[in-house]
């Protein structure tokens, strides 16, 4: 975790998306997220358990668009951007 990833509050945007992913799954314990830090961006890879992959994408994408933009409003201003990647 590096400090361009946390937010003032503390909480990282790694924290964020797995607290949302694990509210969302039957399978909380299936949950990962993978950070990893470029040059240009940060970016979060989401891992969930094939039968809740569903659940976290939702009809037509909505639920991972929400996820994304959730991460984008709670990204500093400042900061690298950070993307959200469901795996």
């Amino acid at each position: 975790m590096t400090e361009s990833s946390s937010s003032q509050k503390g909480i990282s945007m790694r924290e964020l998306v797995l607290f949302l992913a694990k509210s969302l799954v039957d399978q909380p314990d299936a949950v990962q997220v993978t950070e990893t830090e470029g040059p240009e961006a940060i970016i979060l890879e989401l891992t969930v358990a094939p039968e809740d992959m569903g659940k976290v994408i939702g009809k037509q994408g909505r639920i991972a668009k929400a996820i994304r933009t959730v991460v984008k409003a709670a990204t500093d201003k400042n900061a690298k951007p950070v993307f959200v990647e469901i795996q």
